[in-house]
């Protein structure tokens, strides 16, 4: 059968959950300030189950974010705890890759707080030669927008580690990015900067699966990670928010998130995960899933 990349689940979500702390707009980042051994302790549970990557938390390490409380001095030195606990993960499991995570500069679901791509590129390029070292990749996440798309990858491109470019769908319409941009306009992108794999994530897996049979027709690597999460609500999508205001799905247990993501198997996924509310049952029942449709996790 095919080889599939198995990535983990949550890391914020399920850090700001195993903490037991009340969510601050920080989010998973306040966690790793108080708790940093509980950063390994997530990435050795994803690797338990099965994943073969680590994402690193640094999806919301970013100056912008950090300065509302001061701390926007801290940028690389929460970088460097966030991989030393991947890389002290990875080496109690004994293998596996660690993924460079890069989220949206100002806030995710914010098509409209698009950075210019100059200022984007210039912000991003710092975080990048950060990890650069360390990693084996890097992973975009949540890109909401085409603008958001090309300020980011202007920054990896100019990195010899491999690319792979994350984009989020709007939850009704999986043919579009939650810009309403059609996700089928980001071709010329792929092309420009040739990321090593696309995929989609931190959305419904419904309207994943629709978006992958878009991905399909891009001719590179492709699959995604998907959400549980009933809706993006307005509260969310307000200034400094906290995961307080998104509820988790009570019908995406690890057997039904398993189904959707081996549907997207079956359209030729090779890179699949959780996002956002997927945790480690998720990761161990899918690969649980896919070893017995006979296929090999790398």
């Amino acid at each position: 059968m095919s080889e599939i990349t198995l990535l983990d689940g949550s890391i914020g979500q399920e850090l700001v959950r195993r903490s037991g702390d009340r969510a601050t707009p920080l989010w998973s980042t306040r966690v790793m300030i108080d708790r940093p051994a509980l950063v390994e302790e997530v990435h050795r549970g994803y690797f338990d189950a099965g994943a073969t990557v680590a994402t690193t938390n640094t999806y919301a390490v970013h100056r912008s974010r950090l300065e509302r409380v001061g701390l926007q001095d801290q940028v690389l030195s929460l970088i460097d705890v966030a991989l030393t606990r991947a890389e002290a993960a990875r080496a109690a499991h004994g293998g596996g890759r660690i993924a460079g995570a890069l989220g949206p500069l100002l806030a995710t679901y914010r098509p409209d707080l698009q950075p210019d791509p100059d200022e984007a590129q210039e912000k991003f390029g710092e975080l990048i030669g950060a990890m650069e070292a360390r990693v084996d990749l890097f992973l975009i996440e949540t890109v909401s927008s085409l603008l958001e798309a090309e300020g980011i990858l202007r920054a990896t491109a100019r990195s010899a580690k491999p690319t792979w470019l994350a984009m989020t769908v709007d939850d009704d319409d999986g043919t579009r990015l939650r810009s309403g941009e059609p996700l089928a306009d980001i071709a010329p992108l792929l092309d420009r900067f040739q990321p090593e794999a696309v995929l989609l994530n931190c959305s419904r897996p419904e309207a994943m699966t629709t978006g992958m049979e878009i991905l399909a027709g891009f001719g590179r690597p492709f699959g995604g990670y998907a959400n549980g999460f009933t809706r993006i609500s307005e509260g969310f999508l307000k200034d400094a928010p906290t995961v307080d205001a998104l509820e988790q799905r009570v019908d995406l247990g690890p057997g039904a998130y398993a189904d959707h993501v081996m549907g997207w198997v079956d359209l030729g996924a090779s890179i699949v995960g959780g996002c956002c509310e997927v945790g480690p049952a998720h990761i161990a029942e899918l690969a649980r899933r896919l070893r017995a449709a006979g296929h090999n996790i790398v």
